[in-house]
């Protein structure tokens, strides 16, 4: 009776702790498998916002911003990873969506494209076997433990003003009796540097009103840093009221070349990989845009194809030719056109890197930030030199977008979450 009794009490040891392992197991199952869950969603997230700030910087109400903001949203949320850093986030295009209000209809091919003003991604990965929780499906029978799970995530952005902001090394002098917001001049209206047209000519004053100048927005007088300021994305966390400090292009070619995917032999020079191209090298000058007027919608075009310095041709002499100008044979492209073999092409390196801020001065002070674009290279030290202007980097419209903190009253916009 006693050795039966013996084996009862062993056997009912035998089930308690089959299912006290069972019962563990599940608690292990749900805090392994619902934790792969969070840092895959996690993952997801930041994906998203990536995304979705990427294409609101794109929302310029141009006629192909929508077709720009999917690009750059897909392209930024896809170069993040997810399920433990093991793949690509997969978005794709129709995931990402626009609308005009936050709160309102979202769409792929929202219309009218220049009323978008906020850009949502979401995605959703799916198929995520549970590791541990399967096992339950052997115990107790039940095939839900072993279903695939999947997690969701959206970001929505759009464009605020911003605090602070990053701008090229130069200073727009305002016309005389100009005014905010353009302070005289019209949008398309080009800018030429404070040097006569004629190649050679006299240097002009700093403050000669209707024509920018070279300055050092950090109030140094370090020609490095102009350098620095053209090869990286310019000068940042400037302020309305800020003071800058008269500049000089010498020295400074190389750097604003390269934004032009035309970089200089010899050590010390700035290559592709230390100062990336615009999307397009092709280039405006009164030799092959004679109306020195709206060459910024032609710009889009051509970036749109990746067009090199050379246009089709991918040679330095053939930009020349186009241009006029007499970059020397100093200089190389390497092979960044569309039409050049090999991964170092405008369409792998470039980025948005020629329509860009440039701070209007007053009495040395910062008041306004204007969005221009970089028209052409530099061949010489006394030529000169023509900015496009495009219209105040304040307005909704602007297709110049800024690095910054969001957050001002009327700076330039940067892209910010809001959702």
């Amino acid at each position: 009776m006693r050795h039966t009794t013996r084996n009862q009490q062993g056997g009912a040891i035998i089930i308690t702790v089959a299912l006290l392992l069972l019962f563990l197991l599940g608690f292990m199952g749900i805090a392994l498998d619902f934790g792969h869950l969070f840092v895959v969603k996690t993952e997801l997230q930041t994906a998203m916002d990536s995304c979705a700030l990427a294409a609101a910087q794109e929302l310029d109400g141009a006629a192909d911003a929508l077709t720009r903001a999917t690009r750059a949203g897909k392209t930024a949320g896809n170069l993040n990873k997810v399920n433990f850093q093991g793949s690509a986030a997969g978005v794709v295009d129709e995931e990402v969506t626009f609308s005009d209000t936050l709160i309102g209809t979202y769409s792929h091919t929202f219309a009218p494209v220049a009323s978008a003003r906020y850009a949502k991604c979401t995605h959703t990965k799916s198929g995520m076997a549970p590791w541990l929780l399967q096992a339950l499906t052997a115990f107790t029978g039940n095939a839900a433990y072993s279903a695939s799970q999947g997690v969701a995530a959206l970001g929505v952005a759009s464009r605020t003003p911003a605090q602070s902001s990053c701008a090229i090394p130069v200073a727009i002098n305002p016309k005389a009796g100009g005014t905010p917001p353009n302070y005289g001049y019209v949008p398309g209206e080009w800018i030429p540097s404070l040097y006569d047209e004629t190649p050679g000519g006299p240097a002009s004053s700093d403050t000669t009103p209707g024509h920018f100048g070279w300055a050092n927005l950090d109030g140094s007088s370090s020609a490095s840093h102009t350098k620095a300021q053209l090869i990286g994305t310019g000068g940042c966390n400037l302020h309305l009221t800020d003071t800058v400090t008269p500049g000089a292009k010498v020295g400074a070619s190389e750097a604003w070349n390269s934004r032009f995917g035309i970089y200089k032999n010899g050590a010390g020079n700035p290559t592709i990989d230390t100062a990336p191209p615009d999307l397009t090298g092709y280039s405006y000058t009164p030799v092959n845009w004679p109306t020195k007027a709206g060459a910024a919608s032609d710009f889009l075009s051509k970036r749109a194809t990746n067009r090199s310095f050379g246009n089709t041709v991918d040679t330095i002499s053939a930009g020349n030719t186009i241009t006029g100008l007499s970059i020397s044979n100093s200089y190389k492209d390497n092979g960044m056109g569309t039409f050049a073999a090999g991964p170092r092409s405008l369409a792998t390196h470039g980025a948005d890197r020629r329509l860009v801020l440039a701070p209007f001065v007053a009495g040395s002070k910062i008041v306004a930030f204007g969005c221009v674009l970089m028209l052409h290279p530099i061949d010489g030290p006394h030529v000169t030199v023509y900015l496009e202007y495009v219209g105040n980097a304040a307005a909704l419209g602007s297709p110049c977008a800024s690095l910054g903190l969001a957050g001002g009253a009327g700076g330039p916009l940067v892209p910010v979450l809001v959702q």
